[in-house]
């Protein structure tokens, strides 16, 4: 008996019962004691939406326009890492339940599927971009994404070097070299007999898709990880991002932002837009959330740009506080890998048909039929910024 879903948490669980702890701790972890994956939640969930009564309502309008591409709703599903390991050719299905229910899908570099198995399933898809100190392999990615007519890339600045995770070298996925992590991931794949038959069997090879050229498509997944831990740049400044920007034709989206003055810095090096984002709590932990972090930014770069935020959205309510504080869109990353691990592509599909209801009832609650973008909430501004939820107010602009 499939046991019911009623809301984000409830795919997190069943993502638990069903994924072996190695790629289930991957997910859902963040960086050294998770403060700040914790504030995240917490920050955004403590901002009180402002209930309006008596405002006709009958008719609520969604959809929006990002950059030039026409959505049922402003959500975006995130870049997630190792993702596609959840299920069978885990991101091909993601991007087939995004393409059904009319949002964008962003496909990580260190996905299992490549970007080229992706564009075989027929849905549209954004890709992401970190800085790498092979710059071969950069524009390599680079092309490839164009030749699969990715409209958006989205290149992710806050990785110098990865953040530590505990909960990863706990598990074994790191700190366990050789035939010794092998062992430990093997026993955990066991114990989920269901995912180790539809993936661990069927869903080979368990590989970084993206990097199989570069490392072969028979090395074992910690070569991939090794290599992708040794590669990222701690040199990387600016200047990559023009040459990036110089490469690219389509449009161009910097993720990882959380000051203002970088925000600018990003559009005045050619960003066609920004992603206010802490990488969900898994790098700099004690960094701000990224809801404390958006209103600057938006009173910095708001209307020169589109401002998209993520960190800690869980349900259609988070969407709306994201869009009352400034944001056009927000990005969601653990919740549709926990569905996409719970229950597949008929788990993300009707993840974000639970998120589309909620945002709708929000709307309606909140006395708004259409979306608009705020830029006025300095009470809730300061509250947010004060860690004072009283005073933390996103009222919706009719």
């Amino acid at each position: 008996m499939i046991d019911p879903i009623a809301d984000v948490a409830d795919y997190r669980q069943a993502a638990r019962r069903r994924l072996p702890r190695f790629l289930f701790d991957y997910i859902d972890g963040g960086s050294y004691a998770e403060h700040t994956l914790r504030r995240n939640v917490a920050d955004l969930s403590a901002v009180p939406l402002d209930q309006r009564v008596m405002r006709d309502v009958a008719r609520i309008d969604l959809t929006t326009c990002l950059f030039g591409q026409p959505l049922t709703m402003p959500l975006m599903l995130a870049p997630v890492g190792l993702a596609g390991l959840a299920a069978r050719h885990g991101e091909v299905q993601a991007a087939r339940a995004a393409a059904a229910a009319g949002v964008p899908f962003c496909l990580s570099t260190v996905s299992a599927c490549s970007i080229e198995e992706v564009a075989t399933s027929g849905a549209g898809f954004w890709f992401q971009l970190y800085t790498l100190r092979d710059r071969g392999a950069m524009a390599s990615l680079i092309d490839r994404a164009a030749a699969a007519r990715c409209p958006v890339l989205v290149y992710t600045v806050d990785l110098p070097r990865p953040g530590t995770r505990y909960r990863d070298v706990r598990s074994g996925l790191t700190g366990s070299a050789g035939w010794r992590g092998d062992l430990r991931r093997l026993g955990q794949a066991l114990a989920r007999p269901g995912w180790a038959w539809d993936v661990g069997v069927h869903g080979r090879p368990l590989t970084l898709g993206n990097l199989r050229g570069i490392i072969g498509a028979k090395a074992p997944l910690g070569d991939f990880l090794g290599w992708l831990a040794r590669n990222f740049d701690p040199a990387a400044t600016w200047d990559d991002l023009a040459w990036v920007r110089a490469r690219w034709t389509g449009t161009l989206v910097v993720k990882g932002v959380l000051h203002p003055d970088d925000a600018a810095a990003a559009v005045d090096a050619g960003a066609d837009g920004i992603v206010v984002s802490n990488h969900g709590g898994r790098q700099l932990d004690g960094a701000v959330s990224a809801v404390a972090a958006l209103p600057p930014i938006v009173d910095r770069i708001g209307g020169r740009t589109t401002i998209l935020a993520d960190g800690g959205v869980r349900s259609g309510l988070d969407i709306l506080r994201l869009l009352s504080l400034g944001a056009d869109g927000a990005m969601i990353g653990r919740p549709w890998a926990w569905a996409l691990g719970a229950r597949g592509e008929t788990g993300v599909m009707r993840l974000l048909d639970l998120l589309k209801t909620e945002l709708e009832t929000a709307m309606a609650l909140t006395g708004r039929t259409k979306l608009n973008r705020r830029h006025s909430l300095s009470v809730a501004r300061q509250g947010i910024l004060n860690r004072s939820p009283a005073r933390d107010v996103a009222s919706p602009e009719l």
